[in-house]
């Protein structure tokens, strides 16, 4: 194990449609990826870590990523952020890094993580719009939704919102809020007049939580899925993953807290 010297935590921001996610994979073009090169190129070496803060799939964007550094340099924290994001490429940016002790964890010190899932429905979405909302063609049922949303609220077993997991996995979650309300954020000049978000906050999630709780939301405003099997869903934990998976590329890493 290496004797790291220096401990940095840094935020940044990502649009995440041409990356296979955060963590590194062999072949693959990753957030973390391109954020260890870019450290290589400034030091000159690779004789540091990167930790993230979690991972995102494919395509998911984050308004607030946070992951750790270990190196043995002692940064100059304005300037280096300076030079980092001179050397990174444009979909991704480094909006402040501060120096941690050696207690911090970062995995075990995430307080809560909040998503977003930005999406509308109707008419099909000018292709600019593709990385960041979501369309999901016909017209869904938006107050049936909202409703539906609240029912995640507090603590279960989410063990049918949650895939490729290990015997060991526990699936009992605590949703701190949920809800569904009116996009006002505007990204370009080319979002459709009307879309909605939808924000869930916890601890922490399963992988693909957010994913196929936003897919039965879905089916709830299709109404191919109604309230009482959505209840039903987190109490009969042993039945089927639910059916649909939301697209990743309307999905959001709006915030990560630390205790």
């Amino acid at each position: 194990m290496a004797n790291w010297q220096k401990f940095y935590l840094f935020r940044i921001e990502f649009l995440g449609f041409r990356y296979h996610g955060w963590q590194k994979q062999p072949n693959l073009k990753t957030v973390q990826g391109m954020i260890d090169k870019t450290f290589t190129f400034i030091f000159k070496h690779e004789n540091f870590k990167t930790l993230g803060s979690g991972r995102t799939d494919a395509k998911v964007s984050a308004d607030d990523f946070v992951f750790e550094l270990f190196a043995n340099e002692e940064l100059d924290l304005n300037s280096f952020q300076i030079l980092f994001n001179s050397n990174l490429p444009s979909d991704i940016r480094l909006n402040s890094i501060e120096e941690v002790n050696t207690e911090f964890n970062i995995l075990q010190h995430s307080k809560a993580k909040e998503y977003h899932y930005y999406f509308n429905f109707g008419e099909k979405n000018h292709p600019f719009v593709a990385p960041y909302i979501l369309n999901f063609g016909a017209n869904l049922d938006v107050d049936l939704m909202k409703e539906a949303a609240t029912l995640f609220l507090g603590q279960h077993n989410f063990k049918r919102y949650a895939a490729k997991n290990n015997k060991n996995t526990d699936f009992v979650r605590e949703v701190l809020s949920a809800e569904i309300i009116k996009n006002d954020r505007v990204f370009t000049n080319y979002d459709p007049e009307i879309s909605y978000v939808f924000k869930v906050r916890a601890k922490g999630f399963l992988r693909y939580q957010v994913r196929l709780m936003m897919g039965a939301l879905v089916d709830i405003g299709n109404h191919e899925l109604s309230l009482e099997e959505l209840k039903q869903s987190l109490k009969d934990i042993d039945g089927q993953q639910m059916k649909r998976i939301a697209p990743s590329s309307g999905l959001m890493l709006h915030k990560v807290d630390f205790e």
